[in-house]
C-alpha cells in the first residue's frame, strides 16, 4: 500500500531523515516512535507530500506522492500535530469546506459529514464556533477532516499531545474503532501510547530506521533471557552446588551479600526458563533460606533506550 524507499530530507548540513525505507500493508496500526527531533514528523510531511524529500521516494498505491500527487493523496488523511482546523468556522461549516476541498460530491457531502461527527463523536458541538471547543474536541474534528472523503490511510502525527488523560484514553479508543475501516499510521515518543494501540512499531533515531517488529517481537529480540538476582542464607559453596545442578542456567556470578551470613548471586537462562520453582524447592531442601528473590526483564521502554543509544534502564519484578 505505501512503499517508502531511501528517503532522505536534509535541511544544510543538517539531515532530519537518512536513507529510509519501509513498507505499510493494509489493515494495520503502524506506530513511528522515536525521540524528539529523530525525524517522525518530517518523514510524516513527506509522505504525505507537504513538504518535498531531497532524495528518495514514497509511493502510495503505486502512485508516486510527487510525480502523481492527486492519485497518491486521494489514498490519505492526514492530521498534522497541530490541528489545521479554521478557528471562526463551526464544525460543520470546516467539514463542509474540508469535503468542498477534497471534492466530495455534493449529493454525498451532507451524509458522509454526519457520518464522519458520528465516528468522532463531535455531533453535539457541531454547530459551535471551532475556537471555542476544548482540545480534546478540537483534536477530533482534526480527525473528521481527515476521515472526509474515506481515505484508505490515515497519518496522524502526535494525536494525543496536550490532551489530558481522560482525553488521551478517548483518542486511542477512537483509533482503535478507525482501524477497523483504515490502514493508520501514527507517530509519537510516548511509549505507552504506540504499545497500547500499535500492531507494529517502527522506531527511528536520527533519522534512521533502527528497529521495525512488533510490540512483542521487539521485547523479546532484545531480552536476550531472563536475569534472576537473589539472596540467600548460607555458604557460598552450597549455593555454587545447587546451581551448578540446574541445566537450565546458562552462567552466573556469586558475590557477598551485605547481609550477615548472607551471600547473593546474578543468574542467566534462556527467555524461555523459568528456574524459580526448580530453584525454591532445591534450595529448601538444602536449608538455604531465601532472603531475596528478584525478576529482572526488559520492558519496551529499555528496548526504546537501547536502540535510541539513551542510557538504559532496568525493570524490576519483586518477587
Amino acid at each position: 500500500m505505501i512503499e517508502v524507499e531511501k528517503l532522505t530530507k536534509k535541511y544544510g548540513d543538517h539531515v532530519a531523515v537518512d536513507n529510509l525505507s519501509f513498507r505499510v500493508e493494509r489493515g494495520m496500526i503502524y506506530g513511528f516512535l522515536g525521540p524528539n527531533g529523530a525525524g517522525k514528523s518530517t518523514t510524516m510531511n513527506m509522505m504525505t507530500g507537504y513538504i518535498a524529500a531531497t532524495s528518495g521516494t514514497v509511493k502510495i498505491n503505486g502512485y508516486d506522492i510527487l510525480k502523481n500527487p492527486e492519485q497518491a493523496k486521494k489514498s490519505i488523511g492526514y492530521l498534522p500535530e497541530l490541528p489545521p482546523v479554521y478557528q471562526d468556522m463551526t464544525v460543520y461549516e470546516y467539514l463542509k469546506f474540508v469535503a468542498e476541498l477534497k471534492k466530495v460530491k455534493r449529493s454525498e457531502q451532507k451524509a458522509q459529514i454526519e457520518d464522519v461527527m458520528a465516528q468522532t463523536r463531535i455531533e453535539d458541538v457541531q454547530n459551535r464556533l471551532i475556537k471555542n471547543l476544548s482540545k480534546g474536541y478540537k483534536q477530533r474534528v482534526g480527525l473528521a477532516q481527515a476521515i472526509i472523503g474515506y481515505p484508505e490511510v490515515l497519518i496522524l502525527d502526535e494525536p494525543t499531545v496536550g490532551l489530558d488523560p481522560k482525553q488521551i484514553i478517548e483518542i486511542r479508543e477512537l483509533i482503535r474503532e478507525l482501524a477497523k475501516k483504515h490502514t493508520i499510521i501514527l507517530s509519537s515518543h510516548i511509549l505507552s501510547e504506540v504499545s497500547a494501540v500499535c500492531d507494529h512499531i517502527m522506531i527511528i533515531s536520527k533519522g534512521k530506521l533502527v528497529a521495525s517488529d512488533t510490540p512483542e517481537g521487539l521485547v523479546t529480540r532484545l531480552k536476550g533471557g531472563r536475569q534472576l538476582m537473589m539472596s540467600v542464607q548460607g555458604e557460598q559453596s552450597e549455593l555454587e552446588e545447587i546451581l551448578q545442578s540446574i541445566g537450565q542456567i546458562k552462567d552466573y556470578s556469586i558475590q557477598p551479600s551485605k547481609a550477615q551470613g548472607c551471600v547473593s548471586a546474578i543468574i542467566r537462562t534462556q527467555e524461555q526458563d523459568d528456574i524459580r520453582v526448580e530453584l525454591f524447592h532445591r534450595l529448601a531442601a538444602a536449608d538455604l533460606p531465601i532472603m531475596e528473590l528478584s525478576l529482572s526483564e526488559k520492558s519496551l521502554e529499555d528496548v526504546f533506550l537501547e536502540l535510541t543509544g539513551e542510557e538504559e534502564t532496568t525493570h524490576e519484578s519483586d518477587i
